[in-house]
């Protein structure tokens, strides 16, 4: 099986079945659309200190969108923010890359399935869809902290 067709798999058995879906309680709410193509996503956040307890979303768009908010939440929930920051600056690295980066065995290890989207990162008006969920991650994480800030 050639691995550009096992990454398709990936995403979508990840738009069929997803992680993560559907709006539980949060600390943080945002709600994000990808003007290019109408792509949206409301994400919200729970965190038990540094921990992210729960990543939950709602949206509807493309496959590649809905996948990677899929993956987002298996790859996130559970982890100390640090950490966190670092799988979304993985991706980002790779989804920036325009086909440049070939994932590599340490790449594959931060990434597991998000390595799926190494192939989007080949167009650019896709690239956008694959991270609307990340952004939105990172701006509700944004506001989780700065509201835990003010009642601090």
């Amino acid at each position: 099986m050639k691995l550009d067709s096992m990454y398709q798999e990936v995403i979508l058995d990840h738009y069929k079945h997803p992680h993560g879906r559907g709006l539980r309680d949060g600390d943080a709410e945002v709600h994000h659309v990808n003007p290019t193509c109408g792509d949206e996503i409301t994400l919200r956040v729970k965190y038990d200190g540094e921990t992210i307890e729960d990543v939950s979303y709602e949206g509807q768009g493309c496959s590649i969108s809905q996948a990677s908010a899929s993956v987002l939440n298996d790859l996130l929930v559970g982890k100390e923010l640090s950490d966190a920051r670092q799988i979304q600056e993985t991706f980002l690295e790779l989804m920036q890359s325009k086909g440049q980066i070939e994932p590599d065995d340490s790449m594959e290890e931060i990434l597991e399935d998000a390595v799926a989207f190494a192939g989007v990162s080949k167009y650019p008006a896709r690239v956008k869809c694959a991270l609307l969920s990340w952004m939105a991650w990172k701006d509700a994480t944004a506001q989780a902290f700065a509201e835990e800030a003010k009642s601090a």
